[in-house]
């Protein structure tokens, strides 16, 4: 039974999965090809963006995490969202999105964009602490 939030703060979102983008990534198939095959899907992105920061190369990796972020803002807008609220790490599906965040705020980092990745560390803690906390302790090779 779903409870009225009776101290304003809107409800989660919960954005839907797509089973065989996760199943392909699960079977170890490279994520340019599924970003290929699921392009509006963010969880390939943000495995690229991951990818390229480990391998040095932030440029590559702030691209791909925004392309990841964009993509999970077109979902989360499409599920309800209104701008802010929690967007749980614990449902899976949701994952993508906030793992594209994080890494949009590594990259932006790493390239001197130190006022967009305040504003995604923020965006971050504001959407999940259990993402916050979970990807920080998962930090890529090289994350200050």
């Amino acid at each position: 039974m779903e409870r009225q939030n009776l101290l304003g703060q809107p409800p989660a979102t919960y954005l839907l999965p797509n089973e065989d983008a996760d199943a392909a990534l699960a079977a170890g198939e490279a994520p340019e090809k599924v970003a290929a095959r699921f392009p509006a899907y963010s969880a390939p992105w943000a495995a690229l963006a991951a990818r390229a920061y480990a391998q040095g190369d932030p440029v590559a990796a702030y691209a791909y995490a925004r392309t990841g972020y964009h993509r999970g803002l077109d979902q989360l807008r499409r599920a309800g969202w209104k701008g802010h609220g929690p967007v749980p790490w614990e449902h899976e599906p949701n994952r993508g999105f906030l793992r594209s965040l994080y890494m949009l705020g590594a990259a932006a980092a790493a390239i001197g964009e130190d006022d967009e990745a305040e504003r995604c560390e923020q965006f971050l803690r504001d959407s999940s602490a259990t993402a916050a906390a979970e990807l920080a302790a998962e930090r890529p090779a090289g994350h200050p």
